[in-house]
């Protein structure tokens, strides 16, 4: 038990990292097995699902990526060698998602509710926001010691002492609800700002972020209380995104000053 642990903790020592926004992260596994796992997954869903055969809805979809994109580099340099790759998915469903290694998919129900290029940017750099600061390592690295920590509990079986009821509360219950949902929801909210940043910096209106999420509420979404969610309520988003406005308008009247005016349109 003591050789299990202590080989858990070294790992977790050695996985410590810092996310864009300065927040601590547990990221396990090198970025070019996240990138395989991304592009087998990515490669994987254009085969169950179906692919969106319009050029123009394709077009437009690049438009506002390319227009992204090398905003994302002039900040961070490490993902400047990430190729990235777009798909158009044939569902009604208003969702988008980036993989890691720089996969790009958005449904064309999305392309419904983000009515105009700048709430289409909010949601892309949100995504791609999801990729720079390396979240599905960390939810994937969350869930490998989730896993591990259930096996050393499953180890200390036996007689309940005060110790191994601590101890499987802190891997069982409190793995679930109080480390992996509360990091999914920052996940969230970090992606949020990120994504509001890249787009102001491309030129792209921040207030539209907003709007979009509006959009959202309308369209309708989960019922699920916030307190159990993995992201955070629309009313929080709103507020959250507020927050940060002042800043993200006056990137983008830089932005707009120095020539960045993305002109994308379906």
């Amino acid at each position: 038990m003591k050789s299990l642990l202590s080989v858990s903790l070294t790992l977790l020592l050695v996985a410590c990292a810092t996310s864009p926004t300065g927040r601590s992260q547990l990221t396990i596994f090198p970025d070019s097995q996240m990138a395989e796992m991304g592009a087998a997954t990515f490669t994987s869903m254009q085969k169950s699902q179906k692919l969106d055969t319009s050029s123009r809805n394709a077009s437009y979809v690049n438009c506002v990526v390319n227009a992204l994109i090398p905003e994302l580099n002039a900040i961070a340099p490490a993902m400047r060698s990430t190729q990235w790759e777009v798909k158009v998915f044939a569902d009604e469903s208003p969702n988008a998602f980036a993989l890691p290694g720089g996969k790009i998919g958005v449904h064309t129900g999305m392309l419904t509710v983000a009515q105009n290029q700048h709430q289409l940017a909010s949601v892309l750099g949100h995504e791609i926001g999801h990729v720079w600061a390396r979240h599905s390592n960390e939810r994937v690295s969350q869930g490998f010691v989730a896993q591990s920590g259930m096996q050393l509990a499953a180890v200390a079986a036996g007689d309940m002492t005060s110790e191994k009821q601590q101890l499987l509360g802190l891997l069982g219950v409190g793995a679930q609800v109080g480390v992996i949902l509360p990091f999914n929801r920052k996940h969230e909210s970090e992606s949020d700002e990120i994504g509001l940043e890249l787009m102001a910096r491309a030129g792209f209106d921040p207030r539209q972020s907003v709007e979009l999420w509006k959009n959202m509420q309308k369209a309708g979404g989960s019922s699920t209380p916030e307190f159990l969610s993995t992201h955070p309520g629309t009313d929080s988003r709103i507020r959250d995104l507020n927050t940060k406005m002042d800043r993200a308008l006056k990137i983008y009247q830089q932005a707009q000053a120095s020539g960045n005016r993305p002109n994308c349109h379906l």
